[in-house]
């Protein structure tokens, strides 16, 4: 029994040496900084785990079980964390719950709908890049070879493919750097079922986001959203001009519910009333809701739709009964 009891204790000592190291000791002498990123959200178990993976901790086991000792378990502060592999899990732990260690960065956050101008502007105003360097670092043809996505779409600029989400920035990223988050998160919201359900339904990605722009900026609801990318893609098999408001506000810049005659009468391949089919490209820059909706559409009988001032979508099934909805809707 005496044997036993020994034997109990002997263990119990050299767990916790075992423990101590290896929160104590560090992975590796490397002194090279690795930066660390905490989503918001994520759990003391993802962060212990994606930190064991980037080989920055000898155990996500143990440093869960000291972050819990410590009290600390809530306190991760979410962001990119400037770390390395020569620190060990207790001083790893006690940079991410410190704002210090982010002093480096800032936050920025893209609306969906803003076009490629509004972005540009709106990073110029807080002082983060300079307008011409973003719209240049948005060429297309820059960023062809890096994302597949990208192969084969004609557009000039990157308008329609810049993902709009909130990004944590370094202090000296560049306009390529902001660009380059933003394609890599579109490269990851548009998921490998995505991409095989569109190729089976024969349309390509810039006619995804293309039409994904008008309907971002037509109607708010991303169950009016899919209502209303069944109703374009029927009147595109259709050969039924698209009449999007949606693009003649594009050309105009008056974010009007309803264009006037002199609007409608422009002559632009933007115009959706006066030329059939998709415009030369997209509008805007769509959310994952828009992208979505063109892709798994809800099928319905309607050919027309109309947005009030308030948001709430009209269907019609005919025109006649599309314009006696605007006559009371709008007028």
């Amino acid at each position: 029994m005496k044997k036993l009891l020994f034997l109990v204790i002997i263990i119990i000592v050299a767990s916790f040496f075992y423990f101590f190291w290896l929160v104590s000791t560090p992975v590796s002498a490397q002194k090279t900084p690795v930066y660390f990123m905490v989503e918001p959200g994520q759990t003391l178990a993802e962060v212990a785990q994606n930190l064991e993976v980037a080989g920055l901790i000898k155990s996500s086991l143990a440093f869960k079980i000291y972050a819990k000792i410590r009290g600390w378990q809530s306190r991760l502060i979410a962001g990119n964390h400037l770390l390395a592999k020569n620190m060990a899990s207790r001083e790893i732990l006690r940079l991410l719950i410190s704002r210090d260690n982010l002093k480096n960065e800032r936050s920025i956050t893209v609306i969906e709908g803003w076009r490629l101008e509004e972005i540009a502007d709106y990073l110029a105003a807080n002082n983060i890049v300079a307008k011409k360097d973003f719209l240049a670092a948005a060429l297309t043809t820059d960023w062809q070879n890096q994302y597949g996505f990208l192969k084969g779409v004609e557009t000039k600029t990157l308008e329609g493919f810049l993902f709009p989400d909130t990004y944590r920035l370094f202090l000296n990223a560049t306009a390529k750097d902001i660009v380059k988050k933003m394609l890599d998160n579109f490269d990851h919201k548009l998921t490998d079922q995505m991409r095989s359900d569109l190729t089976q339904a024969g349309r390509n990605i810039l006619a995804v986001v293309n039409l994904a722009s008008i309907i971002e900026k037509e109607v708010p609801k991303n169950e009016d959203k899919k209502m209303v990318a069944d109703i374009f893609l029927k009147r595109l098999k259709a050969n039924i001009a698209l009449q999007s408001d949606a693009t003649i506000n594009y050309l105009t810049q008056k974010g009007q519910v309803q264009p006037t005659l002199a609007d409608l009468a422009i002559d632009s391949p933007y115009n959706t009333y006066k030329y059939r089919g998709l415009p030369p490209g997209p509008i805007a820059n769509p959310g994952l809701g828009s992208i979505e909706a063109v892709i798994y559409p809800t099928k319905n009988s309607y050919y027309y739709f109309l947005t009030t001032d308030n948001g709430t979508v009209i269907y019609s099934q005919t025109y006649e009964e599309h314009l006696a909805n605007k006559a009371k809707y709008l007028n």
